[in-house]
This record gives C-alpha cells, structure tokens and sequence, in this order.
C-alpha cells in the first residue's frame, strides 16, 4: 500500500492554531459526515453533491479505498489548542483507461479564499506524481467561477466543454522522486 508523507503543517494562522493536510482513513468517517453536513448547499452543489443528503455514505465512500494504491482523500484540519476540525477534502482517483486521475475538492466555507484548496490540490498532485501518474482531470461547472480561477491558479488547462453546463480542465504532472 502505498502511504502518504504528509500531514505538514501548510499554513500557520496563529502561534496556536495551524491548517495541517493529511491522508484520510477509515476512522474519519464520522468526522468527515459532520463537515459536509456543516457546508453550504451551494458549496456541496460546487462539489457536485447535488441533492444528495445521505452524507455518511458519501463520507464513507471517501475512504472506502484507502488501501487502494491508486485512491485517495485528503483532509485539510485547523488544529486549534488540541483539536482538530476537517475544514477541507479533496478526494482522487485514478482511471486506468483514461490514463488521468480525477479528483473533487471542497472547502468549508469559511476558509474559502484563504488558500486552502491552492494547498490541498497541491498536495494531491505531488501524491499522484509519486504514484507515477502523468495528468490529473477534472470538470466542473460553467458556472462555478471559484474552481475555475482555482484550477488555472494550480496550473490546470481548459481542455474542453462537457455538454452546456460544464467545463472540463486538466494538468501534467511532472514526475517526483520516490519519498524515502
């Protein structure tokens, strides 16, 4: 199984207070339910949740392959004075065929436009590089001008429009030195 070097700081708010991104696993399932319950319905539409409600089972599909070499989720948390919160997931799976890894990314509302998501996608990119993958996917809606500026600020490229409400975007990985 391959493992996950993370759980690094990525941005101090305060002395106290730290935003860390580490592997998803089976015990944040829980965890994971509470903060997508907590996101804004446009937010989870952004994710393309939709309208589903049933947010302990798409938090356990997060981490349903977590032993899966090439599936992964990534949980941003604020650590305040010895607790942490999940503020953040990104969620990647690579597709054989296609030859791409896809991914879905969210962030608590709050934490919007703070670099959160620029971190978590970075990371997630440095992941799959190491795994040996060459191009990461996604789309998104035309609509959603957030993830769009997010994606071009991560170094992604329109790749072409998916039917009249969405976009799709994509990125080449360069390869990373295997992590000792």
């Amino acid at each position: 199984m391959s493992q996950l070097l993370l759980d690094a700081v990525v941005e101090p708010t305060e002395a106290k207070d730290t935003i860390c991104i580490r592997a998803a696993d089976a015990s944040d399932v829980e965890s994971l339910s509470i903060y997508f319950t907590r996101l804004s319905t446009t937010t989870r539409n952004k994710r393309f949740m939709g309208a589903r409600a049933d947010f302990a089972v798409v938090a356990a599909e997060c981490v349903a392959k977590v032993s899966h070499p090439d599936h992964f989720t990534l949980l941003a948390e604020f650590r305040q004075e010895g607790r942490s919160t999940i503020i953040g997931e990104t969620r990647y799976a690579y597709d054989a065929i296609a030859r791409h890894g896809d991914f879905a990314i969210s962030v608590a509302d709050i934490f919007q436009r703070k670099g959160v998501g620029l971190q978590m996608m970075t990371a997630m990119e440095k992941h799959a590089s190491h795994l040996g993958h060459e191009m990461i996917a996604a789309e998104t809606a035309r609509a959603n001008a957030e993830m769009r500026g997010l994606a071009k600020k991560a170094g992604f490229e329109v790749t072409g429009l998916g039917g009249w409400q969405s976009v799709h975007f994509a990125k080449r990985l360069s390869r990373q030195p295997d992590a000792q």
